[in-house]
């Protein structure tokens, strides 16, 4: 069904917007815009806290620079770079009931300054052993599971549904970018008076500098917030879809789980969490080992693909965006179109990564930096499919779906663990990239048939009505929504 407020076809902010409002969405950068970049700088540090290890365990077990080294072998290491995700997965669901419960930046900020605080014992945990590590590793795990859920839980408050692609993929690039930084910058600092030591006491550091930032000028919501125009309240409400008052309602976790859309977006979450930790956690090994890199080069050339595919994020998500408001396609078709490009693309990629030797390094190298790169059209796909679903759930959602795939962040290490008996052999690492290859293919295509972006019935209770006509045909399949009462445009 196809709804128009005066039988013409209009873009999507002059459908759902009152007028004045309206003028302020295009006015220029508001407090939400802030908030977003606050939140961007905030999924930068808690990715250097979750990388440092994926770029330290080369240094750590080689001889560079006259800093401390240990003989750990393969599978020591695989044991060190899935340990993270153990804690990880245990505090998914948790951390999302807290961030609903107490506020996400509560939650978000005491997580980031304990994480800062643990990194400073990584040096000292390895002294004692690969056991100590990832002892350590494993409670850094527990307090970086509050992220995404606290970030989606936020996200949801304060984002539009008209700019949900850009602020909100923009605000996770945050992620490819800090992986990206971390890794670039490691090989200067692993070869510095430092050694790998400082990758540790920097990235701790620069976590509490930024709690204590975040504290200072973050807000739960735009009610909350400081220095906000009325205007801009009224405009981020009337365009997100997410009650006041959902701090006191229960989750509706029996009709979560019932829900088919539901399945779709885990499949596709996990599709993505293997891939994307497989080549995070092993690719410089991969470098090292097969295509014969240094230290240095190692560490410039694996940041590569994360920077590719932050800068490609803020090229899919206007794209998305513009299809979206023009009513070129509706949400739904946008979420899986994306999403296929930012799957099924890498699929390609790592199939032919696995025919690459050391004598092709330029062509392994590009090879990895688009397998990587492309990842970035999931990030309007299935990565903000949860605040399409339930703007007012997105927080435990997301703490239930990347608890999910957590667990493929814990298998997949493992995997290449028992795969890859000889680093330098080719042939075994062909095997890693096939199997990746698979998973892509099979859960993207789970997203495709099941997924869904629109409000679902149990996103508030059936007696709730006050949060505009914005719910009830939120899509229908999104090409067209009107206001069709004084209450729907109220402001």
């Amino acid at each position: 069904m196809v709804y128009y407020s005066s039988g013409e076809r209009r873009p999507l902010l002059a459908r759902v917007v009152p007028n004045p409002l309206r003028r302020l969405a295009s006015g220029g950068l508001g407090v939400r815009h802030w908030q977003a970049v606050l939140l961007f700088v905030g999924m930068m540090i808690n990715y250097f806290q979750r990388v440092n290890i994926s770029a330290a365990i080369v240094p750590m077990t080689q001889s560079t620079a006259g800093a401390p080294f240990y003989s750990w072998d393969t599978s020591d290491k695989s044991l060190i770079l899935s340990s993270f995700f153990w804690g990880y997965v245990v505090s998914q669901v948790p951390a999302g009931l807290l961030a609903k419960r107490f506020g996400a930046k509560l939650v978000l900020g005491l997580a980031t300054a304990i994480g800062g605080i643990l990194c400073f014992f990584h040096p000292i945990a390895a002294k004692s052993g690969w056991q100590s590590i990832c002892a350590l590793r494993v409670l850094t795990g527990l307090v970086q599971g509050t992220v995404y859920p606290c970030v989606h839980t936020l996200l949801a408050k304060w984002v539009p549904r008209t700019e949900r692609g850009l602020l909100t993929t923009g605000v996770y690039s945050g992620a490819q970018f800090g992986t990206a930084v971390i890794l670039v910058s490691s090989g200067f600092i692993f070869e510095s008076s430092m050694g790998w030591p400082g990758l540790f006491y920097l990235s701790g550091g620069i976590s509490l500098a930024w709690a204590l930032l975040f504290f200072w000028q973050a807000a739960n919501e735009p009610a909350t917030a400081s220095r906000i125009s009325k205007g801009e309240v009224e405009y981020i409400e009337s365009l997100t879809g997410s009650n006041s008052s959902s701090q006191s309602m229960p989750v509706p976790w029996m009709s979560i789980f019932r829900s088919p859309a539901f399945y779709g977006l885990l499949a596709a979450h996990c599709g993505f969490t293997w891939g994307f930790y497989t080549l995070l956690t092993e690719m410089p090994t991969y470098m090292s080992m097969v295509l014969q890199l240094n230290v240095k080069s190692n560490a410039f050339l694996s940041s590569l693909p994360y920077f590719a595919m932050g800068l490609l994020c803020f090229v899919v998500s206007p794209i998305s965006d513009l299809l979206i408001n023009r009513g070129t396609i509706s949400i739904t078709t946008a979420r899986k179109l994306f999403n296929s490009i930012g799957q099924w693309g890498p699929m390609a990629c790592l199939i032919g990564l696995g025919y690459m030797t050391a004598d092709e390094k330029t062509w392994a190298i590009l090879l990895l930096t688009l397998a990587v790169g492309i990842n970035a059209g999931c990030s309007c796909g299935y990565l903000i499919n949860h605040i399409d679903l339930s703007p007012n759930f997105a927080g435990p959602m997301m703490g239930v779906t990347n608890g999910i795939a957590g667990v493929t962040s814990i298998i997949a290490p493992l995997v290449v663990g028992a795969i890859v008996s000889d680093e330098e052999d080719p042939s075994q690492w062909r095997m890693v990239f096939f199997i990746t290859g698979g998973i892509y293919l099979v859960c993207n295509t789970i997203f495709v048939i099941f997924g869904k972006a629109t409000i679902q019935s149990w996103n508030e209770p059936p007696s709730t009505s006050s949060t505009m006509t914005l719910r009830s045909h939120q899509e229908n399949d999104s090409k067209s929504i009107a206001p069709t009462s004084d209450k729907d445009i109220r402001y």
